[in-house]
C-alpha cells in the first residue's frame, strides 16, 4: 500500500489550514491595529495637548511655588524666633512680677508689725497713763467732796473707755 499519497494530502490540508489562519490573523491584525491608530489618533488630539498644558503650567509655576515654600519656611523660622523671645520676656515679665509681689508682701507685713508695736506703744504710754490720772482724779474729787461737805449725788454708770474705743 502506498501511503505516500495520503501523507501528501493531508500535509497540503494542513498547509492549507494554517494559511487560512494566517490570512484571519492578518485581518484580525489590520482591524485591531486600525482601532489602535483611531485611539492614538484621539490620543494626540485630545490628551498630548492637555498634558503639553499641563507641563506648561507646571513649568510656569514651579518657580511661583518654590517662592511661596521659601516664603513659607522664612515665615516660621521668624514667627519661631518672635515665640522664643516673647516666651523669654514673659518670664522675664513674671520674674519681676513674682519678686515685686514678695517685696509688696514684705512691707505690708513689716507695716503691719510697726503698727500693731505703736498701738501697743501708744496703750502703754497713753492709755494706762490716762486711767490712772482719770482714776486719781475722780479719787481726789470724791475726796474733796466729802472733805467740803458737797456731795454731789453719786455717778451711776460711771465707764471707763475701752481699748477698742480709743482705737
Amino acid at each position: 500500500m502506498d501511503y505516500l499519497p495520503i501523507f501528501i494530502a493531508i500535509t497540503a490540508a494542513a498547509v492549507v489550514l494554517q494559511a487560512l489562519i494566517l490570512a484571519a490573523m492578518y485581518l484580525a491584525l489590520r482591524k485591531v491595529t486600525a482601532r489602535v491608530e483611531s485611539l492614538a489618533g484621539e490620543v494626540s488630539t485630545k490628551v498630548l495637548p492637555t498634558a503639553a498644558m499641563a507641563q506648561a503650567m507646571m513649568t510656569e509655576l514651579r518657580p511661583k511655588i518654590e517662592a511661596a515654600v521659601t516664603n513659607i519656611s522664612e515665615t516660621t523660622s521668624l514667627a519661631r524666633g518672635q515665640l522664643e523671645r516673647m516666651d523669654v520676656t514673659l518670664n522675664d515679665i513674671i520674674d519681676r512680677t513674682r519678686l515685686q509681689v514678695i517685696r509688696a508682701d514684705e512691707l505690708v507685713g513689716r507695716t503691719l508689725d510697726r503698727v500693731e508695736e505703736t498701738t501697743e506703744m501708744v496703750h502703754r504710754t497713753v492709755i494706762s497713763p490716762v486711767r490712772q490720772l482719770s482714776g486719781i482724779m475722780h479719787g481726789v474729787t470724791a475726796g474733796l467732796g466729802s472733805f467740803l461737805g458737797n456731795r454731789r449725788r453719786p455717778r451711776q454708770n460711771v465707764t471707763v473707755p475701752q481699748d477698742e474705743m480709743f482705737i
